[in-house]
């Protein structure tokens, strides 16, 4: 278990910690704040558990224990501070941390340090909108990881929409199988919402499509497909829109993100296909909303699939895996094995054939006179998150698409 001691407010080291420091199983930190910045503390490291975190801002300091206790695979953290103390360190928790953290608060009254007088502008930020500021503006300075920010650009899309792939390079996130462009938050993992929120910025400044909102794909591996505009569901696999100022987006760690769009009715959709949003029919219901909802003609709907887990690395139970050879025998090549190869990518092409998406207008592994954008995940891990490499602490990148404003747009409507 980790210990954090606030002592930006009052607390006396000594007394905080003596007892502490007698138990050999706890990791003790010590946030010092300004208080000791002109006279640093002495204490006993206690054989390297006693950690002073001093560092140039409390963001700082508190990233500085995260790694820390990140690196020690500890996820407990006891906190002893005062009332103020906790207000604040909650707001901090919440940017910094995810919960799988547990956060235990022992509140302990201010020593001798006078609160605020209070007097001021009425417009002032609160507490938590300066700790947000704060924790933004640290985040940003962070150096980024394993390169420089990086996207999957398909030329079969038409320059009045802007779009790419995301890779794993050139974002924030440290722990190993996260880094470092990971773009989804989970309460399982330990990628907290300021670093994923820092990956979005610096994905968004490169794309071109910052500070416009991302609107992301609420994964149910299903085929439920939001129109925007209207009532938001609880969850979906899938979103269409005819708007200009946002951005789609679909999550993706071998699962595929497919991006849609219709340079004729100039309309757009993003859809998330496991394998069983594809036995579902993800993509084909993407397509029919956009037909149905803003007259779209399925052979004018352009189609790129995103990086993905290929038949060489995919493999399910024999009983799913046989349902994919209903779509086309050629989706499942070991048939007679116990754990069955199948090609989920395959399989999305064959229904969006089916469904009125012309073959030429699809751009996915199989096309092979255009640079890749279908790479398979797996198989890639310097450039790719995998849940099937990485197990259960993936990351996440994305497939993005936008309408962009006639001033954007650097060819003529509809080119390729």
């Amino acid at each position: 278990m980790a210990v954090l001691v606030d002592l930006r407010l009052g607390c006396s080291p000594e007394r905080s910690c003596a007892d502490l420091l007698e138990d050999a199983d706890l990791q003790v930190f010590l946030l010092c704040g300004d208080r000791f910045r002109d006279k640093p503390l002495t204490f006993p490291t206690s054989g390297g558990r006693t950690h002073v975190l001093d560092r140039g801002s409390t963001s700082e300091s508190l990233y500085q224990l995260k790694q820390t206790v990140d690196r020690l695979d500890l996820s407990e953290i006891r906190v002893l501070t005062s009332p103020r103390g906790r207000e604040e360190l909650s707001h901090y928790q919440r940017l910094l941390f995810t919960n799988l953290y547990t956060f235990d608060y022992t509140v302990t009254p201010e020593e001798g340090i006078e609160c605020p007088s209070g007097t001021g502008s009425a417009h002032t930020d609160s507490p938590g909108q300066k700790i947000e500021a704060e924790v933004s503006a640290f985040v940003q300075q962070l150096p980024g990881l394993k390169g420089d920010v990086r996207v999957l650009k398909s030329p079969l899309i038409p320059d009045c929409f802007g779009h790419g792939f995301s890779t794993r390079t050139g974002g924030v996130s440290y722990i190993p199988t996260l880094s470092s462009m990971n773009l989804f938050c989970s309460s399982r993992r330990r990628d907290p919402v300021a670093v994923v929120t820092e990956n979005r910025r610096r994905l968004a400044v490169h794309a071109g499509f910052h500070p416009l909102p991302l609107r992301m794909v609420k994964v149910n591996h299903a085929s439920d497909v939001w129109v925007l505009g209207t009532a938001e569901p609880e969850s979906y696999d899938a979103l269409v829109t005819d708007q200009t100022g946002v951005v789609l987006a679909a999550p993706g760690a071998d699962c595929m993100p497919i991006l849609f769009s219709d340079p004729v009715k100039k309309v757009i959709g993003a859809a998330h296909a496991g394998w069983k949003g594809t036995l579902m029919g993800v993509a084909t219901a993407t397509v029919n909303a956009m037909v149905t909802e803003f007259g779209s003609r399925a052979s004018d709907i352009v189609v790129a699939v995103g990086p993905s887990v290929g038949v060489c690395c995919f493999t399910l139970d024999q009983e799913h895996a046989l349902e994919f050879r209903h779509i086309h025998t050629d989706c499942v090549p070991d048939p007679e094995s116990a754990k069955p190869h199948v090609d989920i990518r395959l399989a999305n092409r064959v229904l969006l054939q089916k469904g009125g998406v012309l073959p030429e207008r699809i751009h996915d592994n199989s096309v092979t006179d255009r640079p890749s954008v279908t790479p398979c995940t797996s198989c890639h891990p310097e450039d790719f998150f995998s849940h099937v490499r990485d197990g259960l602490n993936f990351g996440t990148q994305v497939g993005f698409l936008w309408i962009k404003e006639a001033e954007e747009q650097t060819g003529p409507l509809g080119s390729t």
